[in-house]
């Protein structure tokens, strides 16, 4: 396990309560054809193993560098999640219903943080505002195995996230 990188952001207030000991495992940029869409970054607890993200508790933030619809966030969402493992299309409606209310729109330096408990409860903030909550462990894994499990569409994302960037 490599050490939390040092880097002079705050701990987002929102998660304090649920994530005391909180420490920033890793930050990364997704781009899109060079474009900068967001800064995540990853909070976790200590003893954080990134095999086994869906049974530990952590927080993913996204810092927006432009301004993006909530619906297309939360179609893209499920269209990650589909490369992460397979659900059905009741689920599938369900979780794009969550999101939808979720997610709204941002624009550039707006958050959207999802905290999970290790358990299955998720609850998004944007902004710092509890926007939903949900508690599906399906969910949970699929959702943030966008950035966290090794199928992710973007690799080295993930590899910043988790601290493995050389």
């Amino acid at each position: 396990m490599l050490p939390a990188i040092a880097v002079d952001i705050p701990v987002p207030a929102e998660i304090h309560s649920s994530l005391p000991q909180a420490r920033l495992q890793g930050t990364g940029v997704l781009r899109f054809f060079g474009l900068r869409v967001y800064e995540a970054r990853l909070w976790t607890a200590p003893g954080f193993v990134a095999e086994d993200y869906a049974r530990q508790p952590f927080a993913l933030e996204l810092v927006y560098d432009r301004r993006l619809e909530g619906q297309a966030i939360a179609e893209r969402s499920v269209a990650e999640m589909r490369r992460v493992g397979s659900f059905d299309e009741a689920q599938a409606k369900r979780w794009l219903a969550l999101m939808t209310k979720a997610f709204p729109d941002v624009a550039a330096t707006d958050r959207l943080l999802g905290l999970h408990d290790g358990q299955g409860d998720v609850s998004f903030f944007h902004n710092g505002k509890l926007t939903a909550q949900l508690v599906d462990a399906d969910y949970a894994r699929l959702f943030f195995g966008i950035w966290l499990a090794r199928p992710s569409s973007a690799p080295a994302l993930r590899d910043a996230l988790l601290g493995l960037a050389r």
